[in-house]
């Protein structure tokens, strides 16, 4: 469970899109492993779900069909993605 857990959230963090692996509301979605955890990655067997925070590229539901699409082949379907928050590329510059 460790390395799958670990392969999925570097195939969510590849997606160009994709700013962070968010935790939830209360840093509830995560895979638990003995000393650590995976934020943002919830395991099921088969499937995942998984919650990201995004870059507003383009439309976000072409956003979560490429988390989709990155990680079904790890953990087979479904594949649950919810983006808790969009945030801007780069640094804000205040005016």
């Amino acid at each position: 469970m460790d390395d799958t857990a670990d392969r999925v959230a570097a195939a969510v963090l590849a997606v160009g899109s994709v700013a962070a692996l968010h935790g939830g509301k209360f840093g509830e979605v995560a895979t638990y492993l003995p000393g650590r955890r995976v934020e943002g990655v919830r395991l099921s067997y088969p499937g995942a779900q998984v919650h990201v925070t995004a870059y507003p590229d383009g439309p976000l539901h072409d956003v979560a069909e490429q988390i989709r699409a990155a990680v079904a082949p790890l953990v087979g379907e479904p594949v649950d993605v919810t983006i808790e928050d969009v945030v801007a590329r780069g640094p804000l510059l205040s005016p």
